[in-house]
């Protein structure tokens, strides 16, 4: 069988089982109005109270604290209604079809205002997010095997071949923009056909990771060099994944020398709180921090002029994470103590100061090289 075709039996196969997902949860609720009880639904509660971190793993997990959503609760039963709605959408339009669509497609799929009211199923698209969240971790079907997307965000390049949904693309010919990284980065979407990377290097900030493509770094280092302009989605997030499981390459980050750089590093490492459920198929706790790091600053000779004075809510952020189970090694502890005794933060591109290639010439190359890097 072709390798295209079984892709798509795999698709399908995946479909028919989430499609038979949502099925059952109906057929519940129908057999507990015909006995006359009150049909509820037990939705994982999603919040910091309900997370722990595994030693063992080095996960952020999902607790087993559920909050019920019944039909006959007049509190519930808008949420209740919207839930069906949203699996009812999925189920017909979407999986029995073979089609994909975004999240954003699907709030205009489900709103209307319900028949003899004034009463809208959704007012707002942050009334429709939450409740597919709530189906993923209820039906223990992720998002993508809703056939869900969110948009594009994030870019590739290096010395690599996939196969993206039937096409063969080569990453070392994509230009100054690099591939667009989609949303749903399955394997019955992208297939890793020929590797010569040595590691994938994850970059903050998109600017950066122009600078470095322009300078063909991926080339000179054999390396994946991947970008989401900020927060990693879900789809690079699982993308990483794959390559440290299928390609066995280390993974070193690159963020901005601030709390917030400091937790997307996070959120790639072990997971995050509101995506507990996901972390065992996202996270990659081998990922190494390479930087920026607050010691930078005197071991690399920067000007005062890239310093930023720590604002307050900075410093409330970094206190938070002080307190992070996934933060309590003596490195991390000392990592954040230290920007806040600096008192001030820096962006990666303070390296330019130096030179504009010196983060590809000097910044990289030496902080892998002496294994300059914390886990």
């Amino acid at each position: 069988m072709a390798k295209t075709t079984m892709d798509a039996a795999k698709r399908e196969k995946r479909a028919k089982e989430t499609s038979k997902k949502i099925q059952h949860m109906a057929e519940a609720v129908l057999a507990e109005l015909k006995k006359q009880d009150n049909p509820a639904l037990d939705i994982p509660v999603r919040a910091l109270s309900n997370v722990s971190f595994s030693q063992k793993s080095k996960l952020i997990e999902l607790g087993d604290r559920t909050q019920s959503r019944e039909f006959f609760n007049v509190s519930m039963a808008k949420k209740f209604m919207q839930t069906f709605l949203v699996a009812s959408a999925c189920k017909e339009h979407l999986l029995e079809t073979g089609k994909t669509t975004s999240i954003r497609d699907l709030y205009y799929m489900t709103k209307h205002t319900i028949r003899n009211s004034s009463e809208n199923t959704f007012d707002d698209q942050v009334e429709s997010d939450p409740i597919i969240e709530d189906l993923e971790v209820s039906l223990n079907a992720l998002r993508e095997e809703l056939h869900l997307f969110a948009a594009k965000k994030g870019s590739m390049v290096g010395p690599m071949v996939i196969v993206d949904a039937g096409d063969e693309i080569d990453l070392s010919r994509m230009g100054s923009g690099g591939w667009s990284v989609p949303s749903i980065t399955e394997d019955y979407v992208i297939q890793f056909k020929k590797s010569e990377a040595k590691y994938v290097l994850l970059v903050e900030k998109e600017a950066v990771w122009h600078r470095l493509n322009e300078d063909k770094f991926w080339k000179k280092h054999s390396c994946a060099l991947l970008t989401a302009g900020g927060q990693a989605t879900r789809g690079v997030r699982r993308l990483l994944q794959r390559m440290t499981r299928e390609l066995k390459l280390p993974v070193y980050v690159l963020v901005d020398n601030d709390p917030w750089g400091l937790y997307i590093y996070s959120v790639i490492k072990q997971g995050s709180i509101t995506l507990a459920y996901e972390s065992m198929r996202m996270a990659v706790p081998e990922a190494r921090f390479l930087g920026l790091r607050t010691s930078d600053f005197k071991r690399f000779e920067l000007s005062n002029d890239v310093k930023i004075k720590l604002l307050k809510e900075d410093e409330t952020r970094a206190k938070q994470m002080l307190g992070y189970p996934w933060f309590e090694h003596k490195q991390w502890q000392r990592e954040i103590s230290d920007m806040l005794k600096a008192g001030f933060k820096m962006e990666i591109e303070a390296l330019s100061n130096k030179d504009i290639s010196f983060v590809t010439d000097v910044y990289i190359p030496q902080k892998i090289k002496n294994k300059d890097f914390l886990v």
